[in-house]
C-alpha cells in the first residue's frame, strides 16, 4: 500500500549531474531498507545503491561507486540519489524501491515495493 514516487530524471550531458528524489506516501521506519535500481535498454535491472533506513549504511554497485551518493531524510520519508560525473552508460530508467522486512539488504528480490521509475538520459 506504500507508494513510492520518483522525480528528478531528465536529459544531461556527459560529465554533468542529476539529483533523483523518491517520496514515500507513508512512514518508512528503521526496520526497512531503501534502494535505487536501474534498467537500461537491452540489459537486466541493476541494483545501484541501497540505504538501511536507520543509519543509512550504504552499498554501491562498482559501476557507480565514487560517482553516486544515496541519502535519506527520516522526517520527510524521502531518499535521494545524487549522480555526478554521469556517463552515457548511465542512461536508464531509475527506480526507487523499499524492502519492507529487512533493515539492510543488497538482494534485489528482497525489495517488495517499487516506484514507477524516472528516465535518465546522458548524452555524449
Amino acid at each position: 500500500q506504500v507508494q513510492l514516487t520518483e522525480s528528478g530524471g531528465g536529459l544531461v550531458q556527459a560529465g554533468g549531474s542529476l539529483r533523483l528524489s523518491c517520496a514515500a506516501s507513508e512512514r518508512i521506519g528503521s526496520g526497512r531498507a531503501m534502494a535505487w535500481s536501474r534498467q537500461a535498454p537491452g540489459l537486466e535491472r541493476e541494483l545501484v545503491a541501497t540505504c538501511s533506513w536507520s543509519a543509512c549504511m550504504t552499498y554501491y554497485a562498482d559501476s557507480v561507486k565514487g560517482r553516486f551518493t544515496i541519502s535519506r531524510d527520516n522526517a520527510k520519508n524521502t531518499v535521494t540519489l545524487q549522480m555526478n560525473s554521469l556517463k552515457p552508460e548511465d542512461t536508464a530508467v531509475y527506480y526507487c524501491a523499499m524492502a519492507s522486512h529487512y533493515t539492510a539488504t543488497t538482494r534485489e528480490r528482497d525489495y517488495d515495493t517499487w516506484g514507477q521509475g524516472t528516465q535518465v538520459t546522458v548524452s555524449s
